[in-house]
């Protein structure tokens, strides 16, 4: 049933068709004659990136001032679901301050590999964990009126061909894997938006799935909010609409809009369809037009100090030998590192928030009454070691006390657009820690960036402090912890392998041309390395404290249950140290025995409790059906195997202190259960980092796609992106010049410009430059990359660019 029926009544069919495209970058259309304003929605997720109003300038970093939270690689750490709401509520009172109606995150992608450039921008290699956080987040966020929009819906984990790669999953690991965050969030948080994905989910675009956007989004799990494009991921308008696509974003300058109406008169589109896109996109300007109303203030300073608690508890110690921290009051100490004085504290893309004001260490650090030296180390626009700047770094520490070096990933390492290559540290780094830590044995190493590194220097350093991407005040939340003010609580919400080749997915990302086949299935992150038995840098849910706790007394309060029933699972944690402290208690699960392969233990349940010295508390968490079942694709629902399952208490997954079983009873005992043993029998230990073709395609239930090089006879489309016509003569001459001219760039942009400049496709340049390219002009390109008469092309393009020169000043506006 349609909610906004009587508005549906006195629309045109115009008019529904041009409500279903933005109005720019930022703001839908408005209808003013049925009180329908247009509202403005805006990037996040871990602050407010709204375009200035009085700056025309494009980029990234042209946004009003605000305050930059810790991003969501660094909140997740801190296992705390009611800090993430109290940050969510923060950022809506910023969105009121700015009348904007929808932040735009958070963003829940699992995880897959370590080398995906926006991993900061996700929550863990968990769909448990990721789903608590994101669903407390996003209810504090629309606790004050303001929407969000749960993004990128799905398999989006890499950036490399992110707008037209085809991530070839298997059903089970799609619905236990990719899809159970986002199934979390939308059942108990309610997001106003959801955010489709740029690429194809198993040979489909996300913008025109219609297996995800309604068979599953809101079929199955009744969602009744908007779906809106990724910026620029729609492809076919016509075929989005009737699958669950309600909005595209940003505007398409009226193409799309031309071609809906079209549809419906031609009859190859229902009206019916397209009232139930403009009913939600009504029902979304009516929820946020609130907003647009009064005066709303957010206090940027309180909001900063919020920023550098919620960094504080978010931090994971990862060694502390010989318990060097915290240090010892008015310590001497000397600070090696460029990141001391510049740190790096967020990501960068479309999250890059223009930071009302960014804390450093060195001050933050001569604040706490530290005895401080500084000298620089290493430069961090140069990944090559500067001998002068060495020098001056090993002399210093010869003579120091105790050293503190800043290191991480610098920005032109990890970003939005492209992947990392490889998990190393700038070379510059890791010699410079390797020279100090030869000279001094008192080194303590302060770790910052948005996704695991190698550490090849770890046995020479005495302490490690992992700071993530800690937002603007997280410097201050790094000295809170050093000088002792704050006791370490935070605990790794993904694992640290000792290196990318350990990585189960490490032969399948980013895949080839056209697809990204995820062989390891359900195996990711801990579920691999677990099963395998690997061993891995820092295991998943780890992390250090100033102080020790002990836990005891776990009982279950059934032996033997139906899997209907809730398992209640009690224990005791006791801080039996010295200081207060917070502990994150973790509850795993484990199939004792399985026909369907499953991993080694499964997180189920966690608890963050605060104990002072010597105190003791009773948890209680509780258990379900889901904690116990898998998806069983024979039918296509979640499934319990009668069985004994292993109930186990930790500190992380490896950390286990208490473990106990019960027998869980099938209520539909009957069912045919998925076996794999003869047709996938790898999968049942986890050797899947090398699996074959055969085996992963049993998993699939059908063949993978055949990798797609695109060939040099190959005929372009607008879905095609100049990549693709690297094979052809004037396609290598477009991509060669495109190398040339990155090469002269900094790195930081290049890599950036690189990937936007030959992988996005050529309808995408259309549809995102709002009326600059029109589609005569995007035939011209195709002409010249196709090698079909390339002098007409220029001629269709260059007559493209004069008729279109007036609406590019429209275009830096909207942007």
């Amino acid at each position: 049933m349609l909610k906004h029926q009587d508005i549906l009544n006195e629309l045109t069919l115009e008019e529904k068709a041009a409500l279903c495209d933005g109005a720019n970058f930022w703001y839908l259309k408005s209808v003013e004659r049925l009180g329908l304003p247009g509202i403005m929605v805006s990037d996040g997720p871990h602050g407010l990136r709204k375009q200035a109003p009085d700056n025309q300038n494009v980029g990234f970093a042209n946004s009003v001032p605000a305050v930059c939270f810790p991003t969501a690689c660094t909140t997740a750490c801190s296992w705390d679901p009611d800090l993430l709401y109290e940050m969510g509520e923060a950022l809506g009172d910023t969105c009121l301050s700015e009348k904007v109606s929808v932040l735009l995150g958070p963003g829940i992608n699992m995880k897959r590999s370590p080398l995906c450039g926006r991993n900061f921008e996700y929550f863990s290699e968990d769909p448990y964990l990721a789903g608590e956080i994101a669903t407390a987040f996003v209810e504090g966020v629309q606790s004050k009126g303001v929407g969000t929009s749960l993004k990128h819906f799905a398999g989006n984990n890499q950036e490399t061909r992110r707008f037209t790669v085809d991530s070839v999953i298997d059903e089970r690991a799609l619905r236990e894997i990719y899809l159970a965050a986002f199934e979390k969030v939308i059942k108990k948080a309610k997001p106003w938006t959801v955010m489709c994905a740029y690429n194809r989910l198993n040979g489909t675009y996300c913008s025109e799935n219609k297996y995800l956007l309604n068979d599953i989004l809101r079929d199955e799990w009744g969602y009744d909010g908007l779906v809106v494009s990724d910026w620029g991921a729609v492809n076919n308008r016509t075929d989005g609409v009737p699958a669950g696509n309600d909005l595209e974003m940003p505007s398409s300058a009226g193409i799309n809009t031309k071609k809906i109406i079209a549809a419906v008169e031609d009859g190859s589109l229902s009206e019916e369809d397209l009232d139930k896109r403009v009913d939600n996109i009504v029902e979304l300007i009516i929820k946020g037009r609130d907003n647009l109303k009064g005066y709303h203030r957010a206090d940027k300073d309180e909001q900063h100090a919020l920023a550098r608690r919620i960094a504080s508890e978010s931090m994971v110690l990862l060694k502390n030998d010989d318990s060097i921290l915290p240090l010892k009051s008015g310590a001497k100490i000397t600070v090696i590192g460029e990141m001391a004085v510049s740190p790096r504290y967020q990501g960068n893309g479309s999250s890059l928030i223009n930071a009302f004001k960014i804390d450093n260490a060195l001050d933050c650090l001569l604040d706490e009454g530290f005895d401080v030296k500084y000298v620089k180390g290493y430069s961090k626009k140069k990944d090559v070691v500067d001998p002068a700047l060495m020098h001056e770094a090993v002399s210093a520490a010869n003579d120091a006390e105790t050293v503190i070096i800043f290191a991480g990933l610098t920005e032109d390492y990890e970003a939005e657009g492209y992947d990392r290559k490889t998990m190393n540290l700038p070379r510059s780094q890791n010699e410079l820690i390797k020279a100090v830590s030869a000279v001094n044995d008192k080194v303590i190493v302060v770790l910052a960036g948005g996704a695991p590194v190698t550490i090849p220097w770890l046995g020479g350093v005495k302490a490690l402090l992992h700071s993530g991407l800690g937002g603007e005040a997280g410097a201050g939340a790094v000295a809170d912890i050093l000088s002792g003010k704050v006791n370490p609580s935070g605990k790794l919400a993904e694992t640290y392998p000792i290196c990318n080749n350990c990585t189960p997915c490490r032969r399948n990302f980013p895949g080839n041309r056209t697809s990204v086949e995820y062989r390891e299935s359900i195996f990711i992150g801990y579920r691999y390395y677990e099963t395998a038995k690997k061993k891995v840098r820092f295991p998943f849910g780890y992390g250090l404290s100033y102080t020790e706790f002990e836990y005891s007394d776990l009982k279950l309060d059934k032996k033997e249950m139906d899997d209907s029933e809730i398992l209640a699972v009690s224990f005791r944690i006791k801080n039996v140290g010295e200081k207060d402290g917070a502990e994150i208690a973790q509850v795993y699960v484990s199939d004792k025995e399985s026909t369907v392969f499953r991993p080694a233990k499964e997180l189920k349940a966690f608890k963050k409790v605060f104990l002072k010295a010597g105190e003791e508390k009773e948890i209680t968490l509780e258990l379900d059906k889901r904690s116990f079942a898998y998806y069983n694709i024979n039918i296509a629902d979640w499934h319990v195997e009668t069985g004994e399952f292993i109930i186990s208490v930790g500190a992380s997954v490896e950390d286990i202190k208490l473990t106990d079983t019960v027998k869980v009873n099938s209520t539909a005992p009957d069912v045919s259960i998925p076996d794999y043993r003869q047709t996938a029998p790898d999968y049942y230990s986890a050797k899947v980092a090398d699996i074959d073709k055969e085996q992963f395609e049993a998993v699939l239930g059908h063949e993978v796609p055949t990798p797609n090089s695109i060939g040099k006879d190959a005929t372009l489309d607008l879905s095609n992106c100049i990549e693709d016509a690297d094979g052809k003569k004037w396609g290598r001459r477009i991509n060669g010049a495109i190398d040339f001219m990155s090469s002269h760039m900094n790195s930081e942009a290049a890599a950036l410009y690189t990937a936007s400049a030959k992988q996005m496709p050529i309808k995408n340049i259309v549809y995102m430059s709002n009326g600059v390219v029109n589609e005569e002009m995007a035939e011209g390109i195709l002409k010249i990359l196709n090698d079909d008469k390339p002098g007409k092309g220029a001629k269709m393009l260059a007559k493209g660019m004069f008729s279109t020169v007036k609406n590019a000043a429209k275009f830096l506006k909207s942007i």
